[in-house]
């Protein structure tokens, strides 16, 4: 074998090595893409959601649903394919949010009874009235000698989370509306929307002043995505705001 024919074979054997480590490297970089969770961010989702549904809305009612927790709990009961599950925190992007309040004549209402006037933005009523004034909106208009007001107010988070396409709604009780209002005011003061960021909700335990326990809210952005993934979380959450049916949906009950 000449000295010719021994150079193209090893040049031949250095190029099929190096053809083969490229590939190893493009495979470990699309495993880490996908590892990375947000599957829905890297795929067009929303194109697959319209076709399966054909174009009809889909329900917010039909998202599981993470309430607050009773007496204090500091963990989340988040609803799974083999039932609830017990979580201490709650990581993943907020995509949208809404700041429904609801009133019922009641002050126990049985579980899934319609309230008998709602809003969904807790500025108008379903019905065309502004909520500012309405005297359920008052301080102490709520039965039981307390301070509260009769009409309930809450914040509705829509979390896409890493195992997912489908996003899940966190209830927030009003005692805690203004721990995630400073939180977005903190993002605003960074120039960062509320989408941008990987947001991890945490609970503690407190009393109020009749010494009854409740669950806290505490807000963290534990990581700032890229700018190609908050551009698609920002789509992918207009996408999927676009499509739900929110004329008959009613987040406050």
């Amino acid at each position: 074998m000449n000295t010719t024919t021994l150079k193209n074979r090893l040049n031949r054997k250095l190029e099929t090595i190096t053809i083969e480590k490229e590939k190893e490297t493009m495979s470990e970089a699309v495993i880490t893409t996908t590892n990375k969770g947000y599957v829905a961010l890297n795929n067009n989702t929303i194109d697959i959601i319209k076709e399966n549904l054909k174009n009809q809305p889909i329900s917010l009612q039909l998202f599981d649903t993470v309430k607050s927790p009773a007496g204090g709990s500091t963990v989340f009961s988040v609803p799974g394919i083999a039932g609830d599950e017990t979580e201490k925190s709650i990581s993943g992007i907020i995509l949208d949010y809404t700041t429904p309040r609801a009133y019922w004549e009641t002050t126990d209402p049985v579980e899934g009874t319609p309230p008998t006037c709602y809003s969904k933005d807790s500025l108008v009523s379903f019905d065309g009235k502004a909520c500012s004034h309405c005297p359920f909106n008052d301080f102490g208009s709520r039965d039981g000698g307390t301070n509260a007001k009769a009409c309930k107010e809450s914040v509705a988070l829509l979390i896409l989370r890493p195992d997912n396409i489908m996003p899940i709604i966190v209830r927030i009780p009003v005692s805690s509306k203004l721990i995630f209002q400073r939180y977005l005011t903190r993002l605003i003061g960074k120039m960062l929307p509320i989408s941008s960021v990987v947001t991890k909700i945490t609970l503690e335990k407190s009393t109020n002043k009749s010494g009854q326990p409740y669950s806290v809210y505490n807000f963290e952005a534990v990581e700032v995505l890229s700018d190609d993934e908050a551009a698609n979380a920002k789509a992918f959450g207009k996408g999927l705001m676009e499509i739900l049916a929110t004329e008959s949906d009613r987040v406050a009950s």
